[in-house]
């Protein structure tokens, strides 16, 4: 795939690059060495609620975190947690806060419920299923996955062709809590900050990390370090990256253009 010879013009010391189909991988660039996910971590963990919530361990309106709040505000940054701390900064509801610590809150959750520590959990029901070997989670489950490009691209598989908690998967890709403003980190407030269930959705942002191409049913998520990993449904493509590469100015030109690249040639 031609696209992904732009990567090679990207500001950093190394990128891994997998581009997929419902089929399965169609192009790869980079090694496939275990790198730091951040906050693309968050992918992985809100499966593993879903699969709590599938397997009958937890509710979506539960109660969890700030009062009034429940696992479904948690998902979708809508809870009014603060981002680092539990200090309450809106009613549930009625903001999009970007949230780490209503992510661990639900780790939390999922592992009271569970019975085992939070990654022992992600192991068996997410990790293990999906072949995602040489991936661990060492730390907060908003942000402390580190593995390789391969079992990115095993998620970006899954997200794109569900196996696990499939009843669950469209309500997942629906935004909830529509019309709600927020700041989308990295690219400034947007109107209607639009989020599913722990999966960011493209909708009409604008800036945003996605190519211009994505469709608004686009739903992913970037990390700090420099890494993302998007699902277009519409399209029927996935593209993970990873970088160790603290994001900046550099990925928010680079990362839309590869994207654009990839949906122009696979059209």
């Amino acid at each position: 795939m031609r696209a992904l010879d732009s990567v090679r013009e990207w500001p950093v010391e190394q990128a891994a690059v997998v581009v997929l189909d419902r089929t399965g991988e169609i192009a790869r660039t980079g090694p496939d060495e275990p790198m730091p996910w951040a906050s693309v971590t968050k992918l992985v963990t809100a499966l593993a609620v879903q699969i709590a919530v599938s397997q009958g361990d937890v509710s979506l309106d539960e109660p969890a975190g700030p009062p009034g709040a429940t696992v479904r505000h948690l998902l979708a940054h809508a809870s009014g947690v603060g981002p680092e701390d539990d200090s309450v900064l809106a009613q549930p509801g009625k903001r999009r806060i970007y949230s780490n610590r209503g992510f661990d809150l639900l780790g939390e959750l999922v592992a009271e419920r569970a019975g085992k520590p939070f990654p022992e959990y992600l192991d068996a029901e997410v990790f293990s299923p999906l072949g995602m070997t040489r991936t661990r989670l060492d730390g907060s489950p908003a942000r402390a996955v580190t593995g390789p490009i391969s079992d990115l691209a095993a998620l970006g598989a899954e997200l794109l062709t569900p196996t696990l908690a499939t009843d669950l998967r469209d309500e997942a890709t629906r935004v909830a809590f529509p019309g709600l403003s927020g700041v989308l980190p990295g690219f400034g407030r947007q109107a209607s900050n639009d989020w599913g269930l722990g999966f960011e959705i493209r909708d009409g942002k604008s800036p945003h990390w996605t190519g211009s191409r994505n469709s608004p049913e686009t739903f992913g998520h970037f990390g700090q370090t420099g890494s993302f990993l998007w699902v277009d449904p519409v399209a029927g493509l996935a593209c993970a990256c990873l970088t160790g590469t603290q994001f900046g100015e550099w990925a928010a030109e680079h990362w839309p253009r590869l994207s654009d690249l990839v949906l122009d040639e696979r059209a």
